[in-house]
């Protein structure tokens, strides 16, 4: 019989341990585990002097940890044995699997290419029908293409979602297709064309169209990589948007993520959104234009500037390409743009980006109140011409399931009613105070106020020092602007608009004012020294449209590859 040490204060149960006095062991049911019921154990608990035998309550506990433990080892064993012999079955599997070879029967018609979603009769044919020899016309041998988005494997049948695009095709392998060795080892991502006929869904069941293409010949155009390097592995579908070690790990992969369904939808939908404000604006009759990116003025402030070096002078990146708009209402009327636009400005809020895509425009020879029923009849027709889609439609409702279109009019709010509103709730500015006429209101309070509102709210009248130089002073009150922010639950601020002062003394009194030096800016100068007009204009962030539309937590989430403070890759 052995004698064995256990110090519970300077003991140790690494790897390795003697259990010796010189070299105790921190716990006697580590002891008791490595060296068994028949030798002697000697403890020294916290305080104590020195080594006494264990008592018999330690002793039976140890006896337990060790009984339960062995149970463990002998069923992690247990297992090990018959994954390494489902291992070997599959491995068997496989290499009889590459034995069989498929080719194409050449007395079979030859097939038609088709996309994953035609429905024309005359390309597709007839589909064939469960438990016939097809419909009342002939059915059409098709081919198509795609990548893997799904496969299910159920009862010798392989069935495999492919995907081209935002279009889906449910596709069958049976027989000897189901089991070559590309079918066994098929997954997701890996490019397929697949060759055979359509056939109805069976009754109970859903696909795309409620078809199924019935394959009888399939053929690998690029195989994609399971195991750890499987897309599905390296990119969660599912993760915590919320999360920003989540969401930065992701965005390091973003050129994988875009793959998953929600990325991009999303991205779909914002091609639809570009283009319906296109067609707005093409049945309105409004010019598009593409103004500069590098600018030598600034628009909102010199803050949030990206400079550079152009050819040994300063420039910047644009921050709105309003003043250029402006330069085209003499000659081309009424103008919009839809072009990229930059801030410097180190936020990393979700709702903030480096880049955006900023829809812009300029309305000639109008009022304050004409411009704010454009804004809301332009963004009624967006949407609605976004929901004539049937994909974003569907889009929206699966991640907006509590989407209501804005109803005109939009609730229109003056600035200092905006401030009594959150004076009377205890709303407190940023510094921890009551808000009071010439708070620049901070983000939190403003979103708080649109949350509880719960409706599209055009918010006016802001005061003119917390507003850019151009804006137009208003009649009625010479403290404020003719100035507009458009505030959605859940976004805040997507539209900042404003009239332009349009009188060249007081654009130079402007200038002044806010001690810029107006030679930069002659040419916007000369636009109210030959025929001036009253005009107005807007900006509306693409992305926070977006992020309004679908309810998505972040900005980030609307652009294909978003830039913000410290992210410019990949």
């Amino acid at each position: 019989m052995a004698v064995f040490y256990v110090d519970e204060e300077k003991g140790n149960d690494a790897a390795g341990t003697q259990g010796a006095e010189t070299s105790p062991f921190k716990t006697l049911s580590q002891a008791f585990l490595e060296h068994g019921p028949d030798n002697e154990y000697l403890v020294k608990k916290k305080d104590d002097e020195e080594y006494k035998p264990a008592a018999k309550a330690a002793l039976k506990k140890a006896v337990n940890f060790a009984a339960t433990h062995r149970k463990k080892q002998e069923a992690a064993a247990a297992r090990a044995e018959k994954e390494a012999q489902d291992k070997a079955a599959r491995e068997a599997v496989l290499e009889k699997a590459k034995e069989l070879k498929i080719t194409q029967d050449p007395t079979l018609p030859k097939p038609v290419q088709i996309s994953l979603d035609e429905t024309d009769v005359n390309v597709i044919g007839t589909l064939r029908k469960s438990g016939s020899e097809g419909g009342d016309g002939k059915a059409v041998r098709v081919l198509v293409q795609g990548r893997v988005q799904r496969v299910a494997k159920q009862g010798g049948l392989i069935f495999v979602w492919l995907r081209r695009g935002m279009k889906r095709m449910q596709c069958v392998l049976t027989g000897d297709l189901s089991k070559t060795y590309d079918a066994l080892v098929l997954v997701r991502e890996t490019s397929l064309e697949i060759i055979g006929e359509l056939w109805e869904l069976p009754p109970g069941t859903h696909a795309p169209l409620s078809r199924e293409l019935r394959a009888d010949f399939f053929r690998v155009v690029a195989a994609a990589p399971g195991g750890d390097d499987a897309l599905i592995t390296r990119v969660p579908e599912n993760y915590d948007t919320a999360s920003s070690q989540a969401s930065e790990a992701l965005l390091n992969l973003r050129h994988l993520t875009l793959r998953h369904d929600k990325p991009s939808a999303v991205i779909y939908v914002r091609s639809v959104v570009e283009r319906a404000f296109q067609t707005a604006y093409h049945e309105l009759g409004v010019t598009k234009v593409s103004p500069p990116a590098l600018v030598q003025t600034q628009v909102e402030g010199g803050s949030t500037l990206f400079s550079l070096d152009y050819y040994g002078q300063p420039a910047y990146l644009t921050q709105s390409s309003q003043l250029y708009l402006e330069t085209l209402l003499p000659s081309l009327g009424d103008v919009y743009c839809i072009e990229k636009s930059f801030r410097a400005e180190k936020s990393l809020t979700r709702r903030h980006l480096s880049e955006y895509t900023h829809v812009e425009a300029e309305l000639d020879f109008i009022t304050f109140d004409d411009l704010l029923d454009h804004l809301e009849k332009l963004i009624s027709r967006v949407v609605d011409l976004t929901l004539e889609d049937p994909v974003a439609a569907a889009t929206i409702k699966e991640y907006n399931k509590d989407f209501v279109k804005p109803t005109m009019p939009f609730r229109r709010m003056r600035y200092s009613d905006a401030i009594d509103w959150l004076r009377e709730r205890g709303i407190k500015n940023e510094e921890g105070n009551d808000h009071v006429f010439g708070d620049d209101i901070a983000e939190a309070a403003e979103r708080r106020m649109t949350d509880e509102i719960n409706e599209c709210i055009m918010l006016t009248h802001f005061p003119a020092h917390i507003k850019a130089f151009y804006m137009q002073r208003a009649a009625d009150d010479d403290r404020v602007t003719e100035s507009v922010d458009i505030l959605m639950p859940g976004v805040g601020e997507i539209v900042g608009g404003s009239m332009r002062i349009w009188d060249f003394e007081e654009l130079l009194a402007a200038y002044k004012r806010e001690g810029l030096d107006p030679s930069p800016y002659y040419w916007y100068t000369d636009q109210r020294k030959y025929g001036s007009s009253p005009h107005g204009g807007f900006g509306l962030g693409l992305e926070r449209f977006l992020a309004w539309l679908l309810k998505l937590w972040t900005v980030r989430e609307a652009c294909l590859y978003p830039r913000y403070m410290g992210r410019c890759t990949p």
